[in-house]
């Protein structure tokens, strides 16, 4: 255990005592985890702090300790879901470096048996304007599908920016999603990210409202069913998810991404479940693999006593602004030790205040989450440090 003071929202310090950690692996039986439900981790990318370089203007990764995470992920027998938004796609990291972090992952999968990757693609090398067409996003799609595919990767069919600026109605989102998943050489999992996530993403499919652009995008997947093994859906609320999982056609997988309400989704219910693609996982790994385990074995109450505590964590990394979240994630991985410091591509780790991180600190503790509590304490001290502030 381990005592510091933290700050509260009412600007005072107030003395946290740490609990002790859960030692997830013990808690896995016979050895290596087993799933019965596909998990990915959307994974983030680790910042080189010793670039000499404008992190706002050119992004400086640490390639080694990227990858290393990957094989962190994998170890605990989860997916990667790779050059996602987890991974500051189109807030840090450009196509150019996700190309560079899109090759070097599916060389390092090569190198184990069972390691699960899926690729975004999407069409961020092209800016939205006025002046983009609908050609010019399908071409961009394909630019980028087609590195993808180039490398061996399985898709993520990544929702455009491009397109919901040179949309006009849902008829042209049907045109430009029919024209790709026409050409990809295996099915892909598309990804409606919500403008919560996004919010130049407002009005995908063409409609603000939900649920009628839930019907579009179930209209294309319907139409194109041999070429979708699943959707994710980030809309952050499950009855949304519940209500698109039960019209999906037979053999397309409804994979939530749903960081609020994961957990039961996940379990599901009478009629159906959801696989799982998402960016908490990144945060809460070992954790995620020892519920998604003890689910595995028929033990919903386990998977619900591992998994409930962590709920709160990820509302709380996942609250508005939601894309801000990767600062989160982020300070997790640097709280545990996978990485040395806590800098971002971008410099995104000032998009959250110390105030913010305070209580993250909090909930990851009451979550059991943090392997030493002596390390991480000390490690939120020295952040602490930084903003001016004893603890």
């Amino acid at each position: 255990m381990a005592t510091l003071k933290l700050p509260t929202k009412e600007r005072t310090l107030e003395p946290y005592t740490t609990g002790e950690p859960l030692d997830f692996a013990a808690l896995t039986k016979n050895g290596a985890p087993k799933f019965n439900r596909t998990a990915f981790a959307a994974a983030h990318v680790v910042a080189d702090p010793l670039a000499d370089n404008d992190p706002w203007l050119t992004p400086a990764i640490d390639w080694e300790r990227t990858i290393a995470f990957r094989h962190h992920l994998w170890d605990l027998g989860l997916g990667v879901a790779e050059a996602m938004d987890t991974a500051q796609r189109g807030m840090g990291l450009g196509w150019g470096d996700a190309k560079t972090l899109i090759a070097k992952s599916l060389e390092a999968a090569r190198g184990r048996e069972g390691a699960l990757v899926a690729c975004g693609a999407g069409t961020d090398h092209l800016e939205a304007g006025p002046a983009v067409t609908l050609d010019d996003v399908i071409a961009a799609y394909e630019e980028q599908v087609g590195f993808v595919e180039g490398e061996g990767g399985r898709i993520i069919l990544m929702a455009s920016r491009a397109l919901a600026k040179a949309a006009k109605s849902p008829d042209d989102y049907a045109k430009v999603y029919g024209r790709i998943l026409s050409q990809v050489k295996q099915p892909v999992v598309i990804h409606w990210l919500g403008e919560m996530f996004d919010p130049a993403l407002e009005g995908y499919w063409g409609n603000t409202d939900h649920y009628a652009a839930m019907d579009t995008c179930l209209e294309v997947i319907k139409a194109h069913a041999d070429k979708v093994d699943g959707i994710k859906v980030s809309l952050l609320s499950k009855e949304k998810e519940v209500k698109m999982r039960r019209q999906l056609p037979a053999g397309v997988t409804m994979y939530t991404g749903d960081d609020f309400n994961y957990a039961e989704l996940i379990a599901g219910d009478e009629e159906g479940y959801s696989d799982a693609l998402l960016g908490i996982f990144d945060a809460i790994a070992p954790a995620a693999s020892a519920a998604l385990g003890a689910l595995a074995e028929g033990s919903d109450n386990r998977f619900f006593d591992i998994l409930a505590p962590t709920v709160p964590l990820s509302r709380h990394i996942f609250a508005a602004p939601t894309r801000f979240y990767k600062t989160g994630v982020v300070f997790v991985a640097y709280l545990n030790g996978l990485q040395d410091h806590f800098t971002m591509v971008g410099g995104q780790q000032s998009a959250r205040s110390l105030t913010h991180l305070a209580e993250l600190f909090r909930l990851a503790d009451q979550a059991r989450i943090l392997k030493d509590p002596e390390m991480a304490a000390d490690r939120m001290r020295q952040v602490m440090a930084v903003h001016g502030v004893a603890a």
